[in-house]
């Protein structure tokens, strides 16, 4: 009997199915994987109460035209130059099938989320990473003269994450800058991730787009802009003249993004920006992280604050994410699963904030009793 091939083969659990799977199983309250634990917004939902019965059917591969055209204003471009994807991991995974292959090389920055070096090497090239640097009182650091080294003949495109999945780093106009004129200097492509683009905590991220837009392909996603996760609509916002190829791909992938939820976005984006829900949306993120910081803190963790995302870092050595779920009913990110050339700095953990008060107060309370000794058994967490 054949067998499957090695890339099958050497697939496993992604580390936050596997720490959801544990949360579930021990009751824990999971800070691991990031999805909202509240309700997304009623607009939302009764747009798609709408759709539902009315647009049941196939879209376009390239996404419905009024979610294009809504996509195309709230992001400063061409409605035609934007591609609906079946979430922002599809979009992600049809720009590496499109942008490289064998013998090419990408670069990314370490700590790395955890897509983008499996879908780098199915696509046949070779991922190559710069670390992040994290140092005492600066946070994450970026040294742009080993970005320029990591850039060789084979490398194809440049790929960043701002604000940046696990460590929330808000790359500055300097660096991105820098990064740009890389990209023209050796005639590379830059691939944006921008999933967190509404959530950040100071001044809003400077999208690389504007800096090099014949070059860049910028992601994102509904799922974190409106809270449904699961909706799985995304988006690529690619340079003028090239969307039509990046649709055609997509076509053989999943053919189109779900359409009731597509109509629903449509009819949202819009009224999330006049009503002011991103602003509403970051307060309650800002007051959230600023909870479980001060928590984390009280617990002798040394927390590194996100300038975006609803993820934080936190160290705390003596710590291990398995006995967190099991013994004290928390569910975290170990900082390993996130390392790939860098070794991990122990007891290094990525929590979500994206979670009710109530949750992560019972979170911080558990936490204690955990590092403190005690040891009770745990009855089952309800969301």
């Amino acid at each position: 009997m054949p067998d499957l091939l090695p890339r099958a083969r050497s697939s496993q659990e992604s580390v936050f199915a596997k720490m959801s799977r544990l949360a579930a199983q021990h009751g824990a309250v999971n800070l691991g994987q990031g999805f909202p634990s509240g309700s997304p917004p009623a607009f939302l939902l009764e747009a798609a109460r709408r759709a539902i019965g009315t647009a049941d059917q196939y879209a376009p591969p390239a996404g419905l035209s009024t979610l294009r055209g809504a996509l195309g204003t709230d992001l400063g471009v061409d409605g035609d130059d934007v591609v609906v994807t079946t979430g922002a991991t599809e979009a992600m995974g049809l720009l590496a099938q499109a942008l490289y292959g064998p013998g090419d090389e990408v670069v990314m920055f370490d700590p790395v989320f955890d897509i983008y070096l499996p879908q780098a090497r199915l696509a046949g090239a070779t991922p190559v990473t710069v670390p992040l640097h994290l140092k005492e009182g600066e946070g994450w650091t970026l040294d742009l003269a080993e970005l320029r080294a990591a850039v060789t003949p084979r490398t194809r495109a440049l790929l960043l994450n701002s604000p940046h999945n696990p460590t929330g780093r808000v790359f500055s106009r300097a660096e991105l800058e820098a990064i740009a004129l890389l990209a023209r200097q050796h005639d590379l492509w830059i691939i944006s991730d921008e999933v967190y683009d509404e959530l950040y905590f100071g001044q809003r991220p400077v999208n690389v787009r504007t800096l090099a837009p014949e070059r860049t392909f910028t992601v994102g996603s509904a799922g974190k802009r409106l809270e449904v996760t699961g909706w799985r609509i995304g988006w690529v916002a690619c340079p003028a003249g090239l969307s039509g190829k990046i649709a055609a791909l997509r076509q053989i992938a999943s053919f189109c993004a779900p359409t009731p939820f597509q109509v629903a976005v449509a009819s949202a984006l819009p009224v999330a920006r006049e009503t002011g829900f991103y602003e509403d949306l970051r307060e309650g993120y800002a007051a959230r992280l600023r909870l479980l910081a001060h928590g984390l803190r009280e617990l002798g963790a040394q927390v590194h604050e996100p300038g975006g995302t609803y993820f934080l870092i936190a160290r705390r050595p003596g710590w291990d994410a398995e006995a967190l779920v099991v013994e004290a009913g928390v569910a975290v990110i170990p900082g390993s699963a996130f390392m790939a050339a860098q070794p991990a700095p122990e007891g290094l953990f990525r929590l979500a904030f994206c979670k009710s008060e109530a949750e992560l107060k019972e979170a911080l309370g558990r936490l204690e009793r955990f590092t403190t000794g005690e040891r009770r058994p745990l009855a089952r967490h309800q969301p």
